[in-house]
């Protein structure tokens, strides 16, 4: 199953214009999808080894793909542009425990449904900090910051609403949206070009099966150890746990989780709704009594997890980040 097949992977490791595709994507997307590289001057950090890029799909039927990536040496951004772009824009952070991308169920899926709705979607292929970066806990953070920079950036030849950029991540992934709405203004890297003097705080974040807190009980080792490093104390797992890093200037919050997650537990999610409460912040969660761990815009319809698009929408909606309606 490749539900399953996710789990033990997870559970082993505990003002640019588009660009031309790098070739190891170029085979993995179609025509019509644009490119945006973050670092085109160089990257602000090096490998220990040399990354070969790769997509493993998952699920052997081409009709129905679900890739993993690893190996990202060329971090950018892929481009999803609605017929109808309604000014808003989504940047999406696959999951995979940060050792993998979901890119199909946690990026191509979720933009399709975006599209439809009107919105613009940035699916974002960010460094893995295991794969043996300098400086590893903030790498996937840098990629972050710079992507809604940039975006921000591109505002107008994407037809966009710079006041109306959120991000949405899912599982690993929304650990990285969590640290991005908390983190937004760390200064991690050198300024590379005027974009960078934009913010990098998103309008609204969803969270989706969320790794929140780094400490135990409820954190998912895997994504932790990948993130910080084995043997990693107290201090460095508070110091990057989401939920303690909510201030007033968070913004909206969207969580959305499965009572039934045997993976990351629901506790996560909690505990982030009742930081954004403590500190006043816009925050609105959602627990479904069936829906797993991973389960993207695919649960089926008659799951109750199926309704979070809407629910998202909703709620953006409500907060002003995209047009009501």
């Amino acid at each position: 199953m490749i539900e399953t097949d996710r789990r033990q992977l997870l559970g082993m490791a505990g003002i640019l214009a588009a660009a031309p595709l790098v070739p190891a994507l170029a085979q993995q997307v179609t025509a019509r999808e644009e490119s945006i590289p973050l670092w085109p001057a160089g990257l602000p950090d090096r490998p220990g080894r040399t990354l070969v890029e790769k997509f493993d799909d998952q699920s052997h039927d081409p009709a129905h793909p679900d890739r993993f990536v690893t190996g990202v040496s060329a971090p950018r951004m892929i481009v999803y542009r609605p017929a109808n772009p309604n000014g808003a824009a989504v940047l999406l952070m696959p999951g995979g425990g940060y050792q993998f991308l979901s890119y199909d169920n946690e990026g191509v899926t979720q933009a399709r449904w975006l599209n439809a709705r009107g919105i613009t979607a940035f699916i974002l292929l960010y460094r893995l900090p295991s794969e043996g970066w300098s400086d590893r806990a903030d790498v996937p953070l840098k990629d972050a910051q710079r992507a809604m920079r940039l975006i921000r950036a591109k505002a107008g030849h994407y037809g966009l609403d710079p006041n109306r950029i959120m991000a949405i991540g899912f599982s690993a992934g929304g650990h990285l949206a969590g640290s991005l709405a908390t983190r937004h203004a760390d200064r991690l890297y050198a300024p590379v070009d005027a974009a960078d003097a934009l913010p990098a705080r998103p309008d609204l974040v969803g969270l989706v099966y969320p790794v929140v807190t780094l400490s135990a009980p409820f954190t998912h080792v895997g994504s932790r150890d990948a993130l910080l490093g084995p043997g990693s104390d107290v201090a460095l797992q508070q110091r990057y746990s989401v939920e303690l890093a909510v201030t007033s200037a968070t913004p909206p919050c969207f969580i959305a989780h499965a009572g039934d997650d045997g993976l990351v537990p629901v506790a996560n999610s909690i505990s982030l709704y009742t930081a954004c409460q403590a500190k006043a912040r816009p925050a609105e969660l959602h627990i479904f009594n069936e829906g797993g761990h991973g389960f993207g815009v695919r649960p089926g319809p008659d799951k109750p997890a199926s309704a979070w698009p809407g629910l998202f929408c909703a709620f953006a909606a409500s907060q002003g980040a995209m047009p009501r309606g």
